[in-house]
């Protein structure tokens, strides 16, 4: 009985300390750099999603509610996005980023800690942040490509969609009836 026991305990402690090792036909090359990828893009998405909310509710404007609720349905749009790329990630046997700290060492998007910004300013700031969102997210597209991961690179056209609906918007709502546009 105790030798069962203790063997019972020698398996637990091999599972606990084992690598997380989902089974994937991906050769280790694509599994590493796609992950890497997704993780950067998963950096990026939680920083746009942080700097949407913080425009959202820190804006005002005389088309308060308008603006208010583009910013939110975007943040919202983005949060999502972070649970589908993570587990992406996963499905393909990496391990996605594990902290705050983690995000900000790995986010290419910028933050604006400013006190006050201007709701142009804000619509602007968004707007090509997206844009380098979709960038990035053509990148990764092209190294599954690469790498013939066929189901990431299908999620990507998605997340890209997505981002160029959320710039269109951020575009039409900063356009001036004076000069038709920027």
């Amino acid at each position: 009985m105790k030798a069962t026991t203790t063997k019972r305990r020698q398996a637990l402690v091999l599972r606990r300390e084992a690598p997380l090792l989902t089974p994937t036909d991906l050769k280790p090359a694509a599994t590493r750099d796609i992950t890497a990828a997704l993780n950067a893009i998963l950096a990026d998405v939680y920083a746009l999603y942080f700097k949407t909310k913080n425009f959202h509710w820190h804006l005002s404007v005389p088309h308060f509610r308008d603006y208010h609720l583009l910013f939110d349905e975007q943040a919202e749009q983005l949060f999502t996005m972070t649970d589908a790329v993570a587990e992406r990630v996963r499905k393909i046997g990496g391990m996605t980023l594990h902290s705050i700290g983690e995000v900000s060492r790995t986010q290419r998007i910028m933050d604006n800690d400013a006190s006050y910004v201007e709701p142009a300013d804000m619509l602007a700031e968004l707007r090509e942040d997206n844009k380098t969102l979709a960038v990035s997210l053509r990148a990764a597209h092209q190294l599954c490509e690469k790498y013939k991961d066929i189901a990431t690179a299908s999620m990507i056209e998605i997340w890209v969609d997505e981002g160029e609906r959320r710039t269109w918007f951020l575009f039409e709502a900063g356009r001036t009836e004076r000069t038709g546009g920027h």
